[in-house]
């Protein structure tokens, strides 16, 4: 067999019309070497070194990253202390709030540090490994359908994606999502194939724990995965009907069994839950994680994407609109392959034609290109709170798309008398093939040259966006990508090329020659090699962003892949801002947020008080009480926000302190503030209180011991009130209060200003390590 056109030839055996195939179908015309039913023998070792290399851009340098984001670590090392802490997602050991999600993704951690220990190995080395596994289901997935060429282009785009390199070695819930969904569409796969009950229902218990990894954003896949398997099973209409409301239901008891419990046990009984403003796990699912996503109504967050024209929205989610995906802050993310993908994938549905309905070819497109439609939408319109991360969702559709395209339009090319269903003899008597037969495969041939053209040109925009960061990259990816797309529109001019007599597949089990293929064999390299340059031009740019990605530490909230990008957030150093800085040397321009109306002068508008530099949400619009700094709401040497909003020293943000007082980023405490910290935590329930989830994060991570994150993730839950901080503190239950923390935004609680104001006029303050510290002990009574 002729090795050069199998390795890019797709499956020549189709699905029966009538029927499902049984077994895989092998990618190139069965040989002795190669019986049917069975992968040529180098894709073995092909997935193998694709999944060794996954491993390595994974998990190589790890520990770097420390704790990540340690809101999510310090849940999970509370979830290893407390069995009650695992069960609910609570941030400390002692149950005060849980974290704003759905706790599966921290159970997987919380059983690591139960195993290893805490640490940064123990908390992210769960991420990269199910990077490796989604990897190697996402070529099982493409492969079963497509052959083995398929999917490992499928998995190495994935791989490769700059956004998935980033998340695979970060401890967001996103990883563990995106795997779940990818064995959902797995199991879809399969029940298609044989119309199987089983199959199907485990594609719905796998979605539904997707819900209990990150809420609502699991569903997305949902009417996709239906209409796929309604469309194309091998069975009646009413069969498929009631299988997929047995699969709804799979969905319901899968997700649904832990939101009972949460709301069944007595809230006395269980910790509040974060992110609500009524200790409701339906109204966080409905509201802050749900539908408030979709049209910014989010009672206590920090604001949702930014309106066209200006309006609305928050600091931190771009502009809605059809082109989101493309802009500055989530281009570089995600899009590199994403024109590509969408080519492809219309370029591969006229190949299908008019197939049979259950024709499987066109069922995997139809799967993988309504997961990226209907999920890049949702994500481009939506209007609440939306980061560049979440992108991680659609890489493996990219990654599919583009891996069946690229397989299918070559064979299109070599082979232009058989349609995306099967072989379609159609020669002359004399055996030669149709002048229009032979059009039709250079129009395949032109799609995917015209492909490559745009993924290099984006690839030569999207690399400008950084011009300092290897600059040479640039123009050599443009050159090599344009260079081959020319070429091979040219090498394969059917007038160049030339054609041989067609034959059916099997007329000549030991003949490499098939339907189409080029006539004057010195051509057959050439292309080949001209194919194989293009596709190394195609995944430059994001593979080198991937790498960036992979040498440069990510911690803080809202972490970014890639280097720093003119006019966006940046690599996501702490806080998601490069260096904890924000663009352009520590503010927004004027000072001001931007999507807050009329926030100049650092002002953040809106909000009582919020004025000169101050954090709303504290006495008087100013800062967390006792929090060292200046005037008007600034903060002193190596303290984040400086006067009038400015940056203050030492790059815009502490050298400990949290970026935004907190909020995104966790607190590193010395050696001073942690000694303090831990002596006598013997005898309380919590050695610290704080305002915000992020702030108290730190502290705990760095004493192992429960710190009460006031007002959750914001300071904007109403966990605890202060009639109930009051009586903790006269139960000697609360060893200190620690200055600095979150604030309050689109309404939600006031809770966490009183407390900040009760602990400020009735405690003394004394400042330890640079933060302020109130000794509440002396407020024990009896």
């Amino acid at each position: 067999m002729d090795r050069t056109e199998s390795l890019l030839t797709a499956p020549t055996g189709g699905p029966s019309a009538t029927g499902p195939a049984t077994t895989p179908v092998p990618e190139s015309a069965p040989t002795a070497a190669e019986p049917p039913g069975r992968d040529p023998r180098w894709a073995r070792p092909a997935l193998v070194g694709l999944l060794v290399a996954t491993g390595l851009l994974y998990l190589w340098g790890l520990g770097a990253s420390g704790w990540g984001n340690a809101f999510y670590s310090a849940a999970a090392q509370a979830g290893s202390e407390s069995w009650q802490a695992f069960f609910y997602g609570s941030s400390d050991a002692a149950n005060s709030i849980t974290v704003d999600k759905t706790p599966a993704s921290l159970w997987l951690m919380a059983l690591s540090v139960r195993v290893f220990g805490l640490s940064s190995w123990s908390i992210l080395v769960p991420q990269a490994l199910l990077g490796v596994a989604s990897v190697a289901v996402l070529y099982a997935t493409v492969r079963r359908w497509y052959g083995p060429t398929a999917g490992l282009l499928a998995g190495a785009v994935l791989a490769l994606t700059p956004v998935a390199t980033l998340m695979y070695r970060f401890n967001n819930p996103d990883a563990l999502l995106v795997f779940l969904l990818l064995a959902a569409a797995y199991a879809t796969v399969r029940a298609v194939e044989t119309a199987s009950t089983r199959w199907l229902a485990l594609a719905g218990v796998l979605v539904g724990l997707g819900f209990l990894t990150k809420m609502l954003q699991a569903f997305l896949v949902i009417p996709v995965f239906a209409a796929v398997y309604l469309l194309a099973a091998p069975t009646g209409l009413g069969r498929r009907i009631r299988q997929l409301l047995l699969a709804g239901l799979a969905v319901l008891v899968s997700a649904g069994w832990w939101v009972a419990v949460v709301e069944l046990v007595p809230a006395s009984a269980r910790p509040y839950i974060g992110g609500s403003q009524h200790n409701s796990i339906l109204e966080l699912t409905l509201g802050y994680n749900g539908l408030g996503r979709i049209t910014g109504d989010e009672v206590g967050s920090v604001g949702g994407g930014g309106r066209p024209g200006g309006g609305g929205g928050g600091p931190f989610s771009g502009q809605t609109g059809l082109l989101r995906m493309f802009d500055t802050e989530v281009g570089g993310q995600i899009s590199w392959l994403l024109p590509a993908a969408l080519v492809l994938l219309v370029a591969g549905l006229w190949l299908a034609g008019r197939a049979a309905r259950t024709d499987r070819r066109r069922a995997g497109l139809l799967l993988w290109g309504g997961w990226l439609l209907v999920t890049g939408l949702i994500f481009s319109f939506m209007s609440g709170i939306f980061h560049a991360y979440y992108t991680v969702a659609l890489a493996p559709a990219v990654g599919a798309l583009v891996g069946i395209g690229v397989t299918q339009l070559w064979r299109a090319r070599t082979a232009p008398t058989r349609s995306a269903a099967g072989y379609t003899p159609a020669t002359t008597p004399a055996g030669h093939v149709p002048a229009g037969n032979r059009w039709r495969g250079y129009a395949a041939t032109l799609v995917l040259a015209g492909a490559l053209a745009v993924t290099v040109w984006w690839s030569w925009r999207l690399l400008g966006r950084s011009p300092d960061w290897q600059p040479w990259l640039r123009p050599a990816v443009l050159a090599t990508g344009l260079t081959a797309a020319v070429l091979l529109a040219l090498l394969d001019l059917p007038v160049i090329k030339g054609f041989v007599p067609a034959r059916a597949p099997h007329d000549d089990a030991n003949s490499s020659v098939t339907s189409g293929r080029a006539g004057r064999w010195w051509t057959r390299g050439v292309v080949t090699g001209v194919a194989a340059l293009g596709m190394a031009a195609g995944v430059a740019g994001p593979a080198a962003y991937a790498a960036q990605t992979a040498a440069t530490p990510h911690t803080g909230s809202i972490p970014s892949a890639g280097p720093d990008v003119v006019g966006g957030f940046g690599p996501g150093g702490r806080g998601g801002f490069p260096g904890g800085r924000m663009p352009g040397g520590g503010e927004f321009p004027g000072g001001a947020f931007p999507g807050f109306p009329g926030g100049g002068n650092g002002r953040f508008p809106g909000f009582p008080g919020g004025q000169n530099g101050a954090f709303p949400g504290f006495p008087d619009g100013g800062q967390a009480p006792g929090t060292p700094g200046g005037p008007n709401g600034g903060t002193g040497p190596n303290g984040g926000i400086g006067p009038n909003g400015g940056a203050g020293q030492d790059g815009g943000r502490g050298q400990r302190g949290g970026g935004m007082g907190g909020l995104l980023d966790a607190r590193e405490p010395s050696a001073e503030m942690t000694a303090l910290l831990t002596a006598d935590a013997e005898d309380y329930t919590w050695v610290a209180a704080t305002i915000g989830s992020n702030n108290a994060s730190g502290y705990q991570l760095a004493t192992g011991e429960p710190v009460m994150p006031i007002g959750g993730f914001n300071g904007s839950d109403p966990s605890p009130t202060l009639a109930e901080f009051q009586r903790y503190v006269a139960d000697g239950r609360i060893h200190w209060f620690l200055g600095g923390g979150g604030f309050r935004a689109n309404g939600g609680s006031s809770a966490s200003t009183e407390i900040a104001a009760w602990v400020a006029e009735n405690f003394t303050a004394t400042t330890v390590d640079g933060v302020t510290v109130y000794d509440l002990s002396s407020g024990k009574q009896g």
